[in-house]
């Protein structure tokens, strides 16, 4: 009932799949000739929805990435402006990212 794991791995196959190219991977799979209907539709619908889960995962990380978030660099801009203005600050996790702005908005932390 498994697809042919000899052809997905065998360099020699000739396939250039590259593991992220869905349309590379539903080619190089194969349904047991001796799958019934419900079976094979059975794979497909869990084939399909492994692909769709992939999408939205890759979705979500761009999504997630695109944001710049202070991981890492409140604590150095918290230090930077007790140094530069003598005053221990606390800044918050929801402060502007961008450095411009938040050093322009650092007298109200």
């Amino acid at each position: 009932m498994a697809a042919d794991a000899s052809d997905a791995d065998d360099p020699a196959s000739g396939d250039s799949a590259t593991p992220g190219d869905p349309g590379a991977v539903l080619d190089s799979l194969s349904i047991p000739d001796d799958a019934g209907d419900a079976e094979a539709a059975a794979i497909a619908a869990a084939v399909a929805a492994h692909l769709r889960d992939g999408e939205r995962a890759a979705a979500a990380a761009a999504a997630a990435n695109d944001e710049p978030d202070w991981e890492g660099e409140r604590w150095s801009f918290a230090g930077r402006v007790d140094r530069l203005q003598s005053r221990s600050v606390r800044v918050p996790v929801d402060a502007p990212t961008d450095p411009w702005t938040a050093a322009g908005r650092a007298d109200r932390f």
